[in-house]
């Protein structure tokens, strides 16, 4: 039996929600709290969920915190994810900043789990929703996994939302791409001059870099929509330099897809600290992509483009390459897929210029309840 739902309930739901939200989201950009750190944060999220009537858990994995939504009847279990935490920045000395919209992607979930509590006399089976500690980190996922968040109720599908530099109203689905993985190395070298020239060698293998203007992000954002473009296979590399340390040394990290690239890469830079003289290892394996499921992704994207408050859902199948996603760690566990939030245009996630449209909240949280609900009836 499918739900007793439409957009309109929906609508009349999160409408009453929508201030508070916005203050909620005000509350959390104020006190920004750094990977590990989002004490404060999960303790407003845990109230505002049981204040809904939820069944709440907190310290799932460090300060995780995850609300089960049971619908009137049994059937599917979907699983919806957002992350808390915020980036470190350099204001003088070190600080915290909500620079990569965590505090929207909170903000959205919570409103999510509200609406759905409004709703759950109108739907069978259940969502968990998942609010992530230490995603800047790559920490958090593993630490909710591996302290059981996929217990007791195993979900059939994942989705989460980041949000993006597009317009409010625009969102970017992802079918078969998403975000690169990590690779580390360290260096250890015969001296500074010599480790100088051996990173701008590494710093050579990169085939992308940042935008630096409204032109290339232009460029960049139809590379990202073009299938087998420039962005269908691409290195992106950086590195630390230590001068002082005896011996010199660094720090080495590279970007990549398709992740199956790594391998090769590494060899790469073997050779060439072997050429420089240098000893290089590599602490791990290399941190797995996010990549989101075709099918899922097309699935959820149509029914997106029918959603009232949706402008656009654009395509995009390459990958960002300038960060990466430990929701790839619930993907390798639960097929699913992260859209783009069209937040506005006002600068990069992860640049200081970077200010998310409030308004993107309430799309957010009425594009995501239709979503879950749509897919609960599948």
């Amino acid at each position: 039996m499918t739900g007793i739902w439409d957009h309109a309930c929906i609508d009349a739901t999160a409408a009453p929600l929508d201030e508070a939200l916005i203050g909620l989201r005000r509350d959390i950009h104020r006190w920004p709290e750094l990977a590990g750190e989002e004490r404060r944060t999960a303790g407003l999220v845990a109230e505002r969920l049981r204040a809904a009537g939820l069944d709440v858990r907190t310290g799932v994995g460090g300060h995780g915190v995850v609300a089960v939504v049971e619908g009137a009847r049994e059937g599917r279990t979907l699983l919806y994810r957002a992350d808390m935490d915020a980036l470190v920045v350099e204001q003088g000395t070190a600080g915290a900043a909500h620079l990569c919209g965590h505090d929207v992607h909170t903000v959205v979930g919570v409103g999510v789990a509200e609406v759905l509590a409004g709703l759950r006399d109108r739907f069978a089976g259940r969502v968990v929703v998942v609010f992530q500690p230490a995603e800047e980190t790559l920490e958090g996922a593993k630490a909710m996994l591996d302290d059981g968040v996929l217990e007791p109720h195993l979900p059939e599908e994942a989705y989460a939302l980041h949000c993006g530099p597009l317009p409010v109203g625009v969102f970017a689905a992802m079918p078969g791409a998403g975000l690169p993985g990590l690779d580390a190395a360290h260096l250890e070298l015969p001296g500074a001059d010599a480790g100088r020239a051996l990173l701008d060698r590494i710093a050579a293998m990169s085939t992308v870099r940042r935008p630096e203007s409204d032109a290339e992000f232009a460029d960049l954002l139809a590379a990202l929509q073009t299938p087998d473009g420039p962005l269908a296979r691409f290195v992106l590399t950086g590195a630390q330099l230590d001068a002082d340390a005896d011996p010199v040394t660094a720090d080495v990290w590279v970007r990549a897809w398709p992740e199956e690239r790594h391998p090769e890469l590494r060899d790469d830079l073997r050779r060439l600290a072997a050429e420089a003289g240098a000893r290089i290892t590599f602490p791990a394996p290399p941190f797995p992509a996010m990549v989101c499921s075709p099918e899922l992704t097309e699935a959820a994207a149509a029914h997106l483009r029918e959603h009232p408050g949706v402008d656009t859902v654009m395509t995009m199948p390459a990958a960002w390459p300038f960060s990466g996603e430990d929701f790839s760690l619930f993907l390798h566990r639960v097929p699913g897929t992260m859209f783009y939030l069209g937040v506005g245009e006002q600068g990069l996630p992860h640049s200081p210029g970077f200010v998310a449209d409030e308004r993107a909240i309430g799309v957010g949280v009425r594009a995501m309840t239709a979503l879950l609900l749509h897919r609960l009836d599948a």
